[in-house]
């Protein structure tokens, strides 16, 4: 015991007793402590950790719905799921890019591959090889300025760490930047397209700014397959997510885009203006575009909902706190009528098939003496495949048909053949002035010069316009050769453009190379240069036209069918008539070739209450494709379309309105009684009194002989309206060109033409002859006017003198059918100048107009009405031209038609025949629209 006893003590008194004694009392409270914090408040420690920041989200509304006047549904919405990625930021800065890139890559590979696209706001677009913005002037610097993080444009300036000016730098060398260092980083490995498809991704990432927490949409309306594929490897795609979300649809989209729009996201412009209106919109909003979808924006727009949510410190949602619901959006009611509508353009759209059917022969060149003589020779046709309609990248793939190789195989042989030409005899020191070169060659010599301006290489502002050297190249005294050394010597050639840096070069002759070797680098894939080349094969016979019509089918723009290329295969069918037939049939569409004509505009209005029943553009496009994220292709399709299909014809499209004008000049002449109702004009053929002696149409081949007003009018005597004109601009016994301009235009401005029609959607502003009386009167020198301005003018004429403001709205309800507000017509004014007699004599002269007017025969409403045709380009055909009105005695409807070099003005009087017969109801649509082209296009009729 003893023995313990001391060792005990010894023990105790030790100092590494002491220490363990302590240190095992501190381990006891860290355990303790460790205990508390883990169990007993692990949970509320976590809580107070990860619900650090509280956010306010805000829960979309729902757009409202857009309806005609027969409350039939023309825009609306559909529940559908987007494909949305989050940057999360959960990674070092050295690898934030490469995660990001890869992702997207990722889940762009599985989108496309279930036949989805992404959606693309980028103003820069990709094109077989191409990069374009799609945007110009100060929305384009705008853009820039923002990508560069300026607050103005003014402030964009030369970047000498990026080696461009940041104003002018071309779209080319903007992918460059977005891939490089400076900003992406994205790696090599990528394919070109796909390179682009990661920065488009990137860019909508980056449109959120730092608000991590909320998502960017990257695919809209994608499908169930695409939905699976993404879910199934969220494992894979780090903040990709599907979300249930609503997009835009649109019935029977082609025959309403122009007037409807489409939506899209909101625009740095468009939310400095809307946030003037509501204070609510957002720059992830979507809004509308184009159309009654952006006029009536606000309207349309409901009230958006929103909710409290927690975010971690990594910007995760961790909880929703409160939740308000939104409020849709009101309905808008337009006052056209949807099935008129319709029926117009496909009417129109016949009319116009008829018209190329009967002027497609089968020769290879024409060249016209007059306007009206004009045809389309078979390899304009041809042209036009490979121009407007065929893809042409798709011929050198490994999986193109037959047909496509025989295609490539003759142009790739061409390419090569043409780039030695480029060295040779272009840019050789013995080098051919341009005068020297043929047509094919002063082509591609053209487009050279234009393409070294468009990459800013030639940079236009530079270029002294006074300078001889340049003046000698636009006389075509001089070699481009000579010209481009020259531009070198003055600096006009950024050299940064070229393939070394400015630094690199060692004298104008290393220059001038490295500027041959980018011409030659550029020509290999610009498709516009290409389609030069096309063009002058198919003119040689190297590419036969049955290729190009068996490429159709493997391209699947006409459907497959066994019959047809067994036919073309072997002969039995040319590719000529094989055309023609397809052309017939509206296999193949005017807007599809966009030769002349290609184009038609048609507005209808109830002339006793000014309404608007149908405001008609053809061709159309599907506003589907570029409302809930654009569909890039279909967009870069669009803009590369010869035919225009975005152009509003109706209403943007400006033209002379030949002798629809007449009615003008009548009720002048009658007003400033310088004729009267009974008085006669003899018709002499040439009206000698004015230096230019213009005739009538008639003549030489005879005279009008003595004809009253009406009678005029009827036979759209020339001779008769420059009379007229000429005694409007005498005064005082002398005849004095501004005198007349003034009295012209004084009447033309009560008929309306002083002024746009008032419809809502973007219009040209018309345009009264400032020049030349005695040709304005019968609708020539420089008038202009939009087929609605020629609507009211008519439609006036129509109620004796009520001029009304147009308008598309028929009124606005809530969501529960409330109404809003009601819209009508307005009357601008009244025509007080005119006594009945004069009108009588108006009436009755457009009465005999269309009672001379085969088309009309089969018409039982009897139909007053005018044609016009009128000249704008002596190369191409003339405008077709009609208006008129029905009943006669008390009109609802009147017409305004306009195909554009659609030859002559029997042609639109023909197809506002078929669209007055189904208005009141004697044809129905299945009996006038057939589907096919109408073959009885062509009627002459002279004014």
């Amino acid at each position: 015991m003893e023995k313990l006893k001391k060792i005990c003590k010894s023990l105790i008194s030790s100092r590494i007793t002491i220490f363990m004694v302590v240190a095992l009392f501190m381990f006891s409270l860290l355990i303790h402590r460790l205990f508390v914090l883990q169990i007993v408040k692990g949970k509320d420690y976590q809580e107070n950790y990860t619900m650090l920041i509280e956010r306010t989200r805000e829960v979309a509304a729902t757009r409202g719905n857009i309806y005609d006047r027969n409350n039939v549904l023309l825009a609306y919405n559909e529940l559908a799921y987007s494909i949305t990625m989050v940057d999360e930021g959960n990674y070092s800065s050295d690898i934030q890019n490469k995660v990001l890139n890869e992702t997207a890559a990722k889940m762009i590979q599985i989108i496309e591959k279930n036949g989805d696209s992404i959606d693309n706001e980028f103003h820069i677009k990709y094109k077989d090889g191409t990069y374009s913005y799609d945007i110009e002037d100060t929305q384009k610097l705008r853009f820039l300025a923002d990508i560069f993080g300026k607050k103005t444009i003014d402030l964009l300036k030369f970047d000498s760490k990026l080696g461009f000016n940041q104003a002018t730098v071309s779209a080319k060398k903007m992918i460059d930047y977005f891939a490089g260092e400076h900003k992406y980083e994205i790696s090599k490995k990528y394919d070109e397209a796909m390179r682009y498809k990661i920065i488009v991704v990137r860019y909508a990432l980056s449109q959120n700014f730092y608000r991590k927490y909320i998502p960017s949409t990257i695919a809209t309306g994608v499908s169930d397959e695409t939905v699976a594929a993404i879910s199934e490897n969220s494992d894979k795609l780090p903040g990709v997510k599907v979300e249930e979300s609503t997009i835009r649809k649109y019935v029977n989209s082609k025959y309403f885009s122009h007037l409807i729009g489409y939506t899209g996201k909101i625009s740095e412009d468009e939310f400095s203006e809307l946030k003037k209106q509501r204070n609510d919109y957002k720059l992830t909003d979507v809004v509308g575009k184009s159309g009654i979808e952006k006029i009536m924006e606000t309207t349309l727009q409901g009230k958006k909902g929103k909710e409290n949510i927690y975010v971690d410190n990594l910007g995760r949602v961790t909880d929703i706190r409160s939740f308000v619901e939104a409020d849709s959006g009101n309905n808008t009611y337009l006052s056209i009528d949807s099935d008129l509508q319709m029926v117009t353009y496909d009417l129109l759209e016949q009319e116009i098939a008829g018209i190329l059917y009967s002027k497609i022969q089968n020769v290879k060149t024409f060249t016209a003496t007059t306007e009206d003589k004009i045809i389309i020779p078979i390899d304009d046709v041809y042209f036009a495949l490979v121009n407007n309609i065929l893809k042409l990248s798709d011929f050198e793939k490994p999986e193109a048909s037959e047909a496509e190789k025989n295609i490539y195989g003759v142009f790739a042989t061409k390419l090569n053949e043409n780039i030695g030409w480029l060295s040779q005899k272009l840019f050789s020191e013995q080098a051919a002035k341009y005068t020297e070169l043929n047509e094919e060659e002063k082509s591609y010599c053209d487009y050279i010069y234009k393409m070294l301006v468009g990459e800013s290489i030639l940079v236009s502002d530079l270029v002294d316009r006074t300078d001889s050297t340049y003046l000698a190249w636009k006389s075509e005294k001089i070699s481009l050769r000579e010209f481009l050394q020259h531009a070198i010597a003055k600096n006009w050639i950024d050299i940064t453009t070229l393939n070394k840096q400015k630094d690199g070069y060692s004298d104008s002759d290393e220059i001038y190379q490295s500027l041959i070797t980018k011409i030659s680098d550029l020509v290999k894939k610009d498709t516009q240069y290409h389609k030069i080349i096309y063009k002058y094969m198919i003119a040689k016979n190297e590419i036969t036209g049955k290729n190009l019509c068996l490429s159709l089918f493997d391209q699947d723009i006409l459907a497959y069918n066994e019959s047809d290329i067994l036919s073309l295969k072997n002969g039995t069918i040319s590719a000529y008539d094989f055309i023609k037939e397809k052309i017939r049939k509206l296999e193949i569409t005017p807007a599809n070739l966009a030769l002349d004509p290609c184009s038609g505009s048609c507005v209808i209005t109830n002339p006793q209450t000014g309404e608007l029943l149908a405001c008609v553009s053809y061709p159309g496009y599907d506003s589907n494709k570029l409302a809930n994220g654009v569909d890039a292709k279909y967009f870069a399709s669009l803009n590369s379309d010869q035919s225009n299909p975005q152009f509003n014809y109706a209403t943007q499209q400006v033209t002379a309105p030949g002798s629809t004008f007449k009615m003008v000049t009548t009720a002048a002449g009658l007003s400033e009684n310088v004729i009267s109702t009974a008085e006669k004009i003899k018709d002499l053929g040439k009206f000698i009194k004015v230096d230019n002696e213009p005739t009538c149409w008639i003549y030489p081949q005879g005279t009008h002989g003595e004809i009253n007003i009406s009678e005029a009018l009827r036979d759209s005597c020339n001779y008769f309206f420059y009379e007229v004109g000429y005694r409007l601009a005498t005064k005082n016994g002398l005849y004095n060109d501004q005198y007349g301009i003034e009295r012209i235009t004084k009447y033309a401005k009560e008929f309306g033409f002083g002024e746009k029609s008032g419809i809502e959607i973007p219009e040209s502003a018309p345009k009264i002859a400032t020049e030349f009386p005695v040709m304005a009167a019968i609708g020539q020198s420089n008038n202009a006017y939009s087929t609605v301005q020629l609507s009211r003018y008519i439609t006036s004429i129509a109620n004796n003198g009520k001029v009304y403001n147009l308008t598309l709205l028929d009124k606005t309800t809530s969501g529960k059918d409330t109404l809003l507000k009601d819209y009508a017509p307005v009357l601008k004014h009244e025509l007080s100048f005119l006594t009945p007699d004069s009108w009588n004599a108006i009436h009755s002269g457009l009465r005999m107009v269309v009672e001379k007017l085969a088309t009309f025969n089969t018409v039982v409403t009897p139909v007053a009405g005018k044609t016009g045709t009128a000249q704008e380009d002596k190369t191409r055909p003339s405008h077709a031209l009609f208006v008129g009105y029905a009943p006669l005695d008390q009109p609802t409807f009147s017409i305004a038609t306009r195909i554009a070099f659609g030859y002559t003005s029997g042609n639109a009087a023909e197809v506002s025949a078929l669209i007055t017969k189904y208005f009141f109801k004697e044809a129905d649509r299945s009996t006038l629209v057939t589907g096919e082209a109408g073959v009885t296009a062509g009627t002459t009729v002279h004014d």
